[in-house]
């Protein structure tokens, strides 16, 4: 008896059929993504974009979308993109609202949020809520329609976490994410030591943290989570504001459930909100701040062949300048790449200039341009003569200040292919402009990106909000220069007396600090001023992970003419 018992238990334990072997295979978890979508025409292509592309199984994702009040093409491109995925998710459930209206009664504007507009939307997060609990699905991913998930395993990722409520976190154009480390006595946001460090990933891991949104994943499977909620009345003794990601947390946080975000991963962009007083035509400018922060660090925003109809850009021109250069060795494809893709966002018509470069000089080219390095001459801090790069830089640099003059050109900017363009670049350009033009000021050239060395020598310019008179720089990112300027720096022929082109200028406006050097330009009346705060940054710092600098890391020039003594003047 025993043994015919051993043989239907092993029968039954190793489901024996015609000889086969069937082994456990686990699904992947089904989750509902909710999003709602309101006036998001122009993020939605790219959203909808990289949403589809997610490596996850569309069997096990059912979508749930509401959209209404919209004032954009919205709906029309939900519909077409609804179409085309059909079929591809486990299920669908979208409600699609037309307008008009488009607001409700108490807005005064699409960014306005009255309470009856908090509460339009508590209702539509709970109700995603509950249908996702309903259906019986593993997870639920509170998605905002201006994110854009980079990273195609996040979900993979965020699954596998182990957290009943997590969200990866975002990055922006500035310092705005999808998080808070702290919340002020009243449940607002309060900036703390520890948001810096996590935001700029100086510490990396999953984070317990009192707030996030934006994107936001909820393990339905835990007990715990019975207890979330956006509804207010649903948390017990609840004390906070009318407000759908506040009564969120607040009620994880009565529920014992820590919300974790997690930076371990480079995951994706979030753009920064409104103001309530703010036009939708501002939404759409930062959405060009955003895509150019995602060019720093990676490729484009990819949008479907589908949804390419939906984008827009703004018409190309040289933003008032009689020509806009950008210099960039043609070894470096990939930096013409993105300055290409930054031209088309920012709508700007630019001349690429093909660098000089410095590995293909030799002492027999140096000869050939007559360049003679300052008898002087040696690095401040590596101690050495110019490079090769060195030279190719500012021989880059001073075949653009030969056409200026060569023909004629009253105003350019000049721009180098490693730059990151501040939020707002054209605006902010444009007020430097209107400014200099109002007050009538004679200039030679502005500097839009540098490295400050001696700020507390940089007065204002009377009467500006945007100018200085600048100090001893480093760096030559980006600079504006006028007709006068380029005669100027021709006319004291730096070849027979080379320095870095970022120690040349600093000693033609006469504010280096070696009185030697300056001694060898006795004309040192360039116009120098600075736009404050700066326009233009590094795309990458010394040391950091990508750096790469094309005038440290090249050959030394091998000989200098000996030391002929002039007179400081």
């Amino acid at each position: 008896l025993m043994k015919w018992i051993y043989i239907v238990l092993f029968m039954l334990i190793c489901k024996i059929t015609n000889g086969d072997t069937y082994h456990t295979v686990n699904k992947d978890s089904s989750v509902v993504i909710a999003f709602l979508v309101r006036n998001k025409a122009h993020t939605l292509p790219y959203f909808l974009t990289l949403l589809e592309r997610l490596d996850y199984p569309k069997d096990r994702i059912s979508l749930w979308v509401r959209s209404d009040h919209n004032e954009d093409r919205t709906l029309e491109i939900l519909k077409i993109w609804l179409s085309s995925v059909e079929g591809q998710y486990h299920s669908i459930n979208a409600e699609l609202l037309s307008s008009p209206p488009v607001r409700l009664s108490e807005e005064k504007g699409p960014a306005h949020w009255p309470s009856s507009r908090f509460t339009h939307v508590i209702q539509l997060r709970e109700e995603a809520l509950a249908g996702a609990r309903q259906m019986w699905a593993d997870y639920i991913w509170f998605l905002d329609c201006d994110v854009f998930l980079t990273n195609p395993q996040i979900l993979k990722l965020l699954t596998s976490k182990g957290h009943t409520v997590v969200a990866p976190m975002l990055k922006s154009d500035g310092m705005y994410s999808n998080f808070w480390c702290g919340m002020t006595e009243e449940y607002y946001y309060l900036r703390t030591e520890d948001y810096k460090p996590t935001l700029q990933r100086e510490r990396v891991g999953c984070f317990h943290v009192p707030m996030v949104h934006s994107s936001v994943l909820v393990d339905l499977r835990r007990a715990s989570s019975d207890g979330l909620t956006f509804v207010s009345s649903k948390v017990p003794d609840y004390k906070g504001p009318h407000d759908d990601i506040i009564t969120f947390a607040l009620a994880a946080n009565k529920s014992g459930v820590p919300l974790y975000i997690c930076n371990d991963n480079i995951y994706g962009f979030v753009m920064v909100p409104l103001e309530q007083n703010d036009s939708l035509q501002l939404d759409f400018m930062q959405l060009t701040n955003l895509k150019l922060e995602v060019l720093v660090e990676n490729p484009r925003l990819p949008v479907s062949e589908l949804l390419a109809q939906f984008v827009t850009y703004p018409e190309r021109d040289t933003m008032g300048f009689d020509n806009i250069y950008m210099i960039n060795l043609l070894r470096r494809p990939e930096r013409r790449k993105r300055m290409l893709h930054c031209f088309k966002e920012l709508g700007i018509h630019a001349t690429i200039l093909n660098a000089v470069d410095g590995l293909l000089l030799n002492e027999s080219s140096l000869r050939e341009w007559d360049i003679h390095m300052l008898p002087e001459y040696t690095d401040p801090y590596h101690k050495r003569p110019l490079t090769m790069g060195e030279i190719g830089c500012f021989l880059s640099h001073y075949n653009v200040w030969r056409q200026v003059v060569e023909r004629g050109y009253n105003r350019v900017m000049v721009l180098e292919d490693d730059i990151r363009f501040e939020p707002f670049f054209r605006q902010k350009v444009s007020h430097v402009m209107a400014e200099m033009q109002q007050l009538e000021l004679d200039w030679d050239l502005v500097y839009l990106g540098r490295k400050r060395l001696h700020e507390s020598d940089e007065p204002w310019v009377p009467g500006s909000r945007y100018l200085v008179r600048a100090g001893y720089s480093y760096w030559t990112l980006g600079y504006l220069l006028s007709q006068s300027g380029a005669r100027k720096l021709l006319a004291a022929r730096p070849l027979e007396n080379l320095v870095p082109v970022d120690e040349y200028l600093p000693i033609l406006f006469d504010k280096h600090p070696q009185d030697t050097w300056k001694g060898y330009y006795p004309q040192r009346d360039l116009v120098a001023l600075s736009a404050s705060p700066l326009l233009l940054y590094p795309t990458h710092y010394t040391g950091e992970k990508g750096y790469v600098s094309d005038t440290e890391d090249s050959t030394v020039m091998k000989s200098a003419r000996p030391s002929s003594t002039k007179e400081d003047l």
